[in-house]
């Protein structure tokens, strides 16, 4: 809400003496021309794909699972069908040792049978509690008809040894699911933990076929046909599960659950007592893999049909995904039998039984593959068929999922798994009792990437960094956060008939061809201009599907640079910082998947080429003007871009005349905005876009995904620098770090900032809710509404809170005056602190439209740190009456 008023003082007519013009020298200060010399393509060459060896000859006997333990990223556990547990120590030279070995209890485990040790998951916490997860069929016993030393299901927590992290406890098993399974196929079994915690556990139907055992849309008997969700931790406000035979109370239900208290399931009355609580999702008829996006925490599941289609769902609380009422987007076995109530969720994907390239007979569910060797695949579901051999990948966007494609093929995949060094993509092949590792193949397709800077077309001259014709330069307010290195900026919009989206306060659009180049040096001894190094030269291009990035390398050269390899580079550097003091800093050269971590579609793709950054004054060689008005002259906008003063401008961190939020803001905006915002990363609840209010933000007291074990943390938490978790990822080096890129060094300036708001500003912060309840008692209470002015005044109560007036007193008041001063007007108001004002004018009181601020450069929009009295002068006297009022607004 933005208050706006003509203050009572200055309700009067002004006459114009005279008009004054040119403010700024209407000379164009950028020349546009075409770029002709740049020869980055249009997107970079496409690779082929293919499947190699991961760690050489060395054998498993019938991997099914692949995983490593939170943070760790040297050991690789695989869990062998038979029983068998394998840990690989010391990746780069691998040594093969048994971690735990529970054959004796495991049933079944040969290639032709679906028995066997399915599932292995570790605790989020294994690094002090020791503490994994299995699944597997083996005979047990349990107090239902045929349940006597027969087959179960059987999930199991088990412990490491004291005294040896690569051996495992076999008698510390607990077991807190064991249940009778009348057939041996359709066992599922596979083990995650969530984003939450919880540890999610697949189940088929029991098994024979088309639902032989009706198990498929029941949620009131066992537990077959779905996905549990257990709080294995019994967090307090969990819940205990409904008694059942098979479960023991070694674990608690998530009161969050979708289906606890539930009257009806399909259309029929049920039993809330008899439910099976642990169930997330159902109708699924053998979930054999599935598995959680690390960056968005999307569940994918692939499910087996049965005679004719295979599926990929998304999975979502309390879904129902139709088995055996319906198999992919069909009609199943049990159709004619469908209840009126049933509802579904229909698969993302599916393809038919068959030896084409888009076809198989039993999927094999795989990732989303987040690494950065193949910037191809970035993002895509990976995925399988056993029999056929094709390994695909599809992009879900959240919404539609587009036609999967192939990329190599290879047998008796049964499941994937993660290299922990590097992202890689690594493959369990059942038929060939290895790792294999996806790779890019020696096929391309496409024009080549330029093999060194000087053939990119981008400068004219590498020594001097000189630009060609039509390449740019540029500079932002508030730079992001490079390590203390030293950039240098410039863009290329080649085609002259080609123009950019300006706006005002979001992101601009840019044609395909669009392309930015950002030069990086660092200064080896601190403060000593001559020892600056030559680190790197990136160039992003703008295409018609968002764009890629390459990253050219200078190393000791000062002529020329050559690309890095696609998965980037780490390069250590001794920088002298004085007195003696030598640090080894290392500087990470991005990988080409890296690049488009920041400059995301939600974040404009340009990352910081907007308004609020260059918003700025630029030394062209010629004069020092505006850069936005001198873009717009040249005719680099779709428009003419008019009242230029009154543009937002981000504030740097040492901008000690800026209010602390102001300054906070902006670096948010700067270092954050590009995932923090709506469409952005879903993780995210807060927004840094700058023309969000912060009060809109969610940053003040904002509650967080992850509130890291401490139920008191938030995004920022008022007087606490201990609670604030946005101020400890900016704080942290290494994993954690945010934003998320591979810095090595603090930005002191930043987390000194952020930690004086925190404890200097946050602790008396009032929001117009906390100003509502201690003025009028409540938020809803009489005379409260942000619209109401129960002292008559004429100013509405959010106006009282935004300049600090009491709403009960009229004699209480903020208020603007003016005076002649020669031949202009000046307008004289207090600027409280970190408040906005604008000034506006008019020579029409009678039509709301004709107001319009004042494009002077006194009235730029600006938040103070301190109190201080204002003027605006305006020189545009044109008529014989002048009406002028404040915007008054928050941050």
């Amino acid at each position: 809400m933005v208050a706006q008023l003509i203050p009572k003082p200055f309700r009067r007519r002004f006459l114009c003496v005279a008009a004054i013009a040119g403010l700024i020298s209407a000379q164009a200060q950028v020349q546009r021309v075409p770029n002709t010399t740049l020869q980055m393509p249009p997107s970079p060459p496409v690779l082929g794909y293919t499947l190699t060896n991961a760690f050489g000859t060395l054998a498993f006997t019938d991997p099914v699972v692949i995983t490593t333990p939170p943070g760790e990223t040297n050991r690789l556990f695989i869990a062998e069908q038979d029983g068998r547990i394998i840990v690989m120590t010391n990746l780069a030279s691998p040594n093969r040792t048994v971690f735990l070995d529970i054959v004796a209890r495991v049933s079944g485990g040969v290639p032709t049978d679906e028995r066997g040790l399915l599932g292995l998951a570790f605790h989020p916490g294994y690094a002090t509690n020791g503490w994994f997860y299995v699944f597997y069929t083996g005979a047990d016993t349990t107090p239902v008809p045929g349940g006597t030393n027969s087959l179960h299901d059987i999930l199991s927590r088990v412990e490491v040894s004291a005294g040896n992290s690569n051996q495992a406890n076999a008698s510390s098993e607990l077991k807190l699911l064991r249940q009778r399974d009348e057939a041996n196929n359709h066992n599922a079994g596979d083990l995650h933990f969530g984003p939450d915690g919880y540890l999610y556990v697949s189940l088929g139907d029991e098994g024979n076929a088309n639902d032989t055992f009706n198990n498929s849309q029941v949620i009131t008997k066992d537990f077959f046909a779905g996905i549990l969700r257990l709080d294995i931790d019994k967090r307090p406000g969990s819940l205990p599960p409904n008694p059942h035979p098979a479960a023991p109370t070694h674990y608690a239900i998530p009161p969050d659950n979708p289906f606890i208290g539930a009257t009806s399931f399909n259309g029929a009355t049920i039993n809330p007592a008899s439910i099976r609580t642990e169930f997330w999702a159902v109708g699924l008829r053998n979930p054999w893999r599935f598995s959680f996006d690390p960056l968005t925490g999307v569940l994918y599941c692939a499910d087996v049909g049965q005679n004719q289609y295979e599926e990929i769902n998304i999975v979502s609380r309390g879904g129902n995904y139709g088995w055996a009422f319906r198999e992919g987007l069909h009609n199943g076995p049990k159709f004619a039998s469908t209840p009126p109530g049933f509802s579904h969720i229909n698969p993302i994907q599916e393809y038919t039984h068959g030896s084409g390239t888009n076809q198989g007979f039993s999927v094999t569910g795989g990732l989303v593959y987040r690494g950065t060797r193949l910037s191809q695949l970035y993002g895509y579901y990976v995925f399988a068929d056993y029999v056929s051999g094709n390994v695909w990948a599809l992009r879900y966007d959240g919404t539609n999922a587009a036609p999967f494609q192939r990329l190599t093929g290879e047998t008796g995949i049964a499941a994937f798994g993660i290299d922990p060094r590097n992202g890689d993509i690594l493959l369990a092949n059942q038929g060939l009792d290895l790792l294999r590792r996806l790779v890019y193949s020696a096929v391309s397709t496409g024009a080549p990437l330029p093999p060194t800077l000087d053939q990119s077309g981008a400068l004219a001259d590498l020594a001097t960094l000189a630009p060609q014709p039509g390449v740019v330069p540029y500079d932002l307010n508030v730079p992001f956060w490079s390590d203390n290195a030293l950039k240098t900026r410039w863009f290329s919009v080649p085609d002259t008939n080609l123009t950019i989206g300006f706006d005002r306060n979001g992101n601009w659009s840019f044609p395909t061809g669009t392309v930015w180049i950002k030069h990086f040096e660092l200064e080896l001894t601190n403060g000593v201009p001559a020892s600056r190094q030559r680190l790197e030269t990136r160039l992003w291009v703008k295409n018609t599907t968002g764009g890629y990035g390459v990253t050219y390398r200078w190393g000791n050269s000062t002529t020329n640079a050559a690309p890095v390899p696609e998965e980037g580079l780490d390069e250590s550097f001794v920088i002298n910082e004085g007195g003696g003091i030598l640090r080894t800093q290392v500087w990470h050269y991005p990988s080409r998947q890296e690049c488009n971590l920041c400059h995301t579609p939600a974040g404009g793709f340009a990352l910081g080429f907007n308004t609020a950054q260059l918003n700025r004054d630029f030394d062209y060689g010629t004069a020092i003007t505006n850069q936005i008005l001198a873009l717009s002259r040249a005719g680099y906008f779709h428009t003419n871009v008019t009242g230029i003063h009154t543009l937002v401008a981000l504030a740097p961190p040492t901008n000690i005349a800026a209010s602390l939020e102001y300054r906070v803001r902006s670096f948010l905006a700067a270092n954050c905005v590009q995932c923090h915002q709506p469409g952005g990363v879903p993780q995210s609840l807060w927004d840094a876009r700058f023309d969000t209010p912060t009060a809109a933000a969610g940053l003040i007291d904002g509650p967080l995904v992850d509130d890291l074990g401490t139920t008191s943390n938030r995004v920022i938490k008022p007087g606490s620098i201990i609670n604030s978790v946005l101020l400890g990822r900016i704080s942290t080096l290494g994993a954690g770090r945010m934003p998320p890129l591979a810095s090595t060094v603090h930005d002191t300036n930043a987390i000194h900032l952020l930690s004086a708001w925190i404890t200097n500003d946050l602790p008396a912060y009032q929001s117009f809710a906390d100003w509502q309840t201690v003025r009028f008692g409540s938020t809803n209470a009489p005379n409260a509404a942000p619209e109401a002015d129960p002292d008559s005044d004429r100013a509405l109560n959010y106006l009282e809170y935004l300049t600090g007036t009491d709403p009960w007193l009229p004699s209480s008041a903020w208020s603007i005056a003016a005076q002649p001063s020669g031949n202009a007007i000046q307008i004289i108001y207090p600027q409280l602190a970190n408040r906005g004002f604008e000034i506006q004018a008019t020579t029409n009181l009678f039509n709301p439209a004709a107001w319009t601020p004042l494009d002077v450069p006194a009235n730029a929009p600006f938040f103070s740190a301190a109190n201080r009295t204002a003027i605006v002068t305006d020189a545009t006297l044109t008529a014989t009456n002048k009406y002028y009022r404040a915007r008054v607004f928050a941050p």
